[in-house]
């Protein structure tokens, strides 16, 4: 294998060894605690821009299966592609295990022209990134010594790079959910189809109040997606527009909370490292329960700078951050974690009951 080191933007260098494809790259250098579902964490559009490092010291030990389509909707993977920057773990598993499982991680890797380095020091590179916060690094080779060229993908509108061209209708029953593709996941368009809901995804930007088919719609969705939800302007302003003029029920997920927040005239900020991991608890604070959240986030909501008619729905019981936010009277309501899980824990996929409940 070859030699490759990751560095960081203080200078601080790991070194380890090559095994996706061999190149450069630049990006956000975040980390997950999850044990488990590198496949749909690599292919969740919330990555992008991102070099993940998995915490669990054990990666690739079960392959990646063949990528699937069930009308229209992959499954098993939560989008078309790869999305992370690069990928950092401690041990690499070039021989894998699993009845549906048809090439290796490295080989997967390698096909979407994604690097990574395999024998670093991951827990020692999560406590500095967990001390001093999620920072921009590199992947680079051993020779190359320049220090200044970082890439910051939180400066771009990272939602509009992964968002759909044209709009995509799944049918599935007679109530239809509009969801502005920022970044969607897969299972979230399979959790609405699988509760007879038609789904019609369509580009981030795109103005469905104008559209003739779309104006039928019984509700909406704003979902999950990378970087700094103030980039996302033009979805913001639809969210406001539906806030602001419509009944019909809408709801947000992860960027889609934030973006309801922004909307609504509260703020956001970026957090220290951000939440990224399977086992993150959660409380409702109208009931009192608690729930184990699947996350992927690196900005919240900040819940003084709420307006009036909404209030804090679900905290986090680790950091207290704003898990959820729900206008009091209207059927608005958004959750930070990710109800569809896959991977993770889906104690909360009630939220989708709830949602298709009030269309």
């Amino acid at each position: 294998m070859f030699k490759l080191k990751l560095v960081l933007q203080d200078g601080t260098e790991f070194v380890g060894e090559s095994f996706g494809k061999l190149k450069e790259a630049s990006g956000e250098v975040v980390f997950s605690t999850g044990m488990t579902g590198y496949p749909e964490s690599l292919t969740d559009p919330s990555y992008t821009g991102q070099i993940l490092v998995l915490t669990y010291p054990l990666q690739g030990n079960y392959g990646v299966e063949e990528m699937m389509r069930d009308h229209g909707v992959i499954q098993n993977f939560e989008s078309g592609k790869i999305h992370v920057a690069g990928l950092i773990v401690s041990e690499y598993s070039d021989s894998f295990s699993h009845w549906a499982a048809k090439k290796s991680l490295g080989e997967w890797l390698e096909e979407h022209e994604i690097p990574a380095i395999t024998g670093i020091d991951t827990r020692m590179l999560t406590k500095q990134l967990r001390e001093k916060g999620s920072t921009l690094g590199k992947i680079v080779a051993l020779s190359n010594d320049k220090s200044n060229d970082f890439d910051d993908p939180n400066t771009r509108n990272l939602a509009a790079e992964v968002s759909c061209q044209e709009p995509i209708i799944y049918p599935a029953g007679k109530k239809m959910v509009i969801v502005p593709d920022t970044g969607v996941k897969e299972n979230i368009i399979r959790s609405l189809l699988e509760r007879d809901v038609t789904v019609a995804r369509v580009p981030w930007d795109y103005d469905f109040f104008e559209d003739k088919e779309l104006k039928r719609f019984s509700g909406l969705l704003f979902p999950n997606g990378p970087g700094d939800p103030k980039k996302v302007k033009k979805t913001i302003e639809l969210m406001e527009y539906a806030l602001e003029h419509q009944k019909k029920p809408v709801m947000g997920i992860c960027l889609g909370s934030q973006m309801m927040a922004l909307a609504a005239g509260a703020r956001t900020f970026k957090m220290k490292y951000g939440n990224r991991s399977h086992n993150q608890p959660v409380q409702d604070l109208k009931t009192g329960q608690c729930y184990i959240t699947s996350q992927n986030h690196g900005y919240a909501v900040r819940p003084r700078s709420l307006p009036k008619e909404f209030e804090v729905w679900f905290k986090n019981l680790n950091d207290n951050t704003v898990e959820g936010i729900h206008h009091k009277t209207k059927p608005f309501y958004a959750v930070q974690f990710h109800p569809e899980a896959t991977p993770g824990p889906e104690d909360t996929n009630w939220i989708f009951d709830k949602f298709v409940a009030d269309l």
